[in-house]
């Protein structure tokens, strides 16, 4: 009898050990830096970008499948590494204006608890003056050459561009590569500094979708680096040294993790030659007691509310974790983020929406009017992680509805996906995609440094097409219950949160009962 009853076990357990080992050796695709920079069609089946999608992930795209032409005419994206490990790539597209930036593998989740919001400080630093040129002398020039000069932080990166004429491009790159390489950091510039960044966090706090998905970062990753704020504590805020600045570049701030991007009317060979000649001083390897590893991810199933009856709306955010960018199935998260699509009370004609989700919070419901004033989908990626959720404001009256109907959704994503449903969102995908990159060239400028920083390489527009059209309702459905079904939530609230349902209702509504 025990021999029989191990047997039978063995016959459970052995399939299940089988599928565990095949799920651990699944690579992940598309992340390679080894692509043609702008493939012909016969390149795209040849590298296996094509071919791969009729297989395991997705599979409505047949052998017959054709590159539209018109894509594969595009500029290319050049691309050169320096000695340094320095990469510098450029787009040549017809005009009078170019838009330059430098991109660097840093921010807020390359921190410690006690450098926290260094990376924005370090933002703000750059701007206050130089070995070459004081902060009058540098806003002076600036303004001389009709330049726009700015900066941001993320979580993952950090990003200082231009935009100039053509004929500017190099002192664009003189002015960037003496800010990141010779700025002074002055003490008393950084006591001034750090009363505007103060202040910027109070203005901050008053904002309450900031505030909302700070705390959902905070609960969702509240074991992990990408749990902190990009602005920092306020203590480290009053706490900031010189020395802190000047440890966090020397680990962070290395030509290994930089890249150089022109888009405009460039010769790629010149940006390359000025590159090369202005960064040659960047260091190679980081030091100092800054330098961190990169610590993974974990996700908490979570919810963190805050209260306020006083408040006239409910600021919600519900988020499931989703796959990397690179990810075989980041194409399809895509696809159901336009899928659930965005809404505004300002336009009415949301309610004829070819999303059920939109449509419902819009007007088409038993009420027969708005449950909230405005919601919008959101799919943050990260390079090992992610949040796929949707926000919304709503009155205190309305929230269980309108909660009620967003976890509906991602119910109906893995269930009721249909092929109509799912042509139309890539159509609109497309459409948003080629808009944003046809809106400025500062637009192709950060397309162009984000990929090179999370890809390696540039992902042409064909490319980039291929995946989307790869993606069919199957695929959807089997990525919504991989990621929404029977899965843990984080949830943010501020605001009066009083009609908002329990954690244990909103897990228990994660799964439904189908036949």
């Amino acid at each position: 009898a025990k021999i029989s009853t191990m047997s039978r076990a063995g016959k459970v357990v052995a399939p299940l050990l089988r599928r565990a080992q095949r799920l651990a050796i699944v690579p992940k695709r598309f992340a390679s830096g080894s692509a043609i920079v702008n493939p012909s069609e016969a390149d795209l089946y040849a590298g296996g970008l094509l071919t791969g999608f009729r297989k395991a992930y997705c599979g409505p795209l047949p052998p017959s499948y054709h590159v539209d032409q018109a894509l594969m005419q595009l500029p290319p994206t050049k691309v050169t590494t320096l000695a340094n490990g320095m990469r510098v790539a450029t787009e040549t597209t017809p005009g009078e204006s170019v838009a330059v930036g430098v991109f660097i593998k840093s921010g807020s989740r390359y921190e410690t608890d006690e450098s926290n919001g260094s990376a924005h400080f370090l933002e703000h630093m750059f701007f206050k003056g130089s070995k070459n040129r004081s902060q009058g002398q540098l806003e002076k020039k600036v303004e001389q050459m009709g330049c726009r000069l700015n900066a941001y932080t993320s979580r993952e990166q950090t990003v200082y561009y231009a935009n100039v004429l053509k004929k500017d491009v190099g002192e664009s790159l003189g002015i960037l590569s003496d800010m990141l390489l010779h700025s002074t950091f002055d003490p008393s510039a950084i006591e001034r500094e750090k009363r505007t960044i103060l202040q910027e966090m109070e203005e901050v706090e008053k904002v309450e979708e900031e505030v909302v998905f700070d705390n959902l970062h905070y609960t969702a990753y509240q074991t992990s680096p990408l749990g902190r704020t990009i602005l920092g504590t306020e203590d480290n805020i009053k706490n900031m040294t010189r020395d802190l600045i000047v440890n966090y570049i020397q680990a962070n701030y290395v030509a290994p993790r930089m890249v150089v991007v022109a888009a405009g009317p460039v010769e790629h060979e010149e940006i390359v030659a000025m590159v090369d000649k202005f960064f040659a001083a960047t260091p190679t390897t980081p030091t100092g007691p800054c330098v961190v590893d990169l610590q993974p991810a974990y996700f908490t199933g979570s919810d963190i509310r805050v209260r306020d009856d006083e408040m006239a709306l409910a600021h919600i955010a519900t988020a499931f974790e989703t796959v990397d960018l690179t990810h075989a199935d980041s194409p399809a998260t895509m696809v159901m983020q336009a899928m659930l699509g965005s809404f505004d009370a300002q336009y009415p004609s949301a309610i004829h929406s070819s999303s059920n989700m939109i449509s419902v919070l819009a007007g088409d419901n038993p009420r027969g009017f708005p449950l909230v004033q405005s919601a919008m989908t959101f799919n943050t990626q990260y390079s090992d992680t992610g949040l796929f959720g949707v926000y919304y404001t709503a009155e205190m009256d309305n929230v269980m509805e309108a909660q009620w109907a967003v976890m509906r959704e991602f119910q109906r994503l893995a269930h009721n996906a249909s092929d109509e449903s799912v042509e139309m969102a890539k159509m609109q995908l497309k459409s948003t995609i080629v808009g944003q990159l046809d809106s400025s060239l500062s637009q192709v400028c950060e397309d162009i440094g984000r990929q090179m920083l999370n890809y390696g390489r540039r992902l042409s527009l064909a490319e980039m097409f291929a995946r989307i059209d790869a993606v069919d309702a199957p695929t959807v459905r089997r990525v919504a219950t991989q990621l929404f079904n029977d899965k843990c939530l984080a949830v943010s609230a501020k605001g009066n949160t009083s009609g908002l349902p329990d954690y244990n209702w909103l897990r228990r509504h994660t799964w439904s009962i189908r036949y």
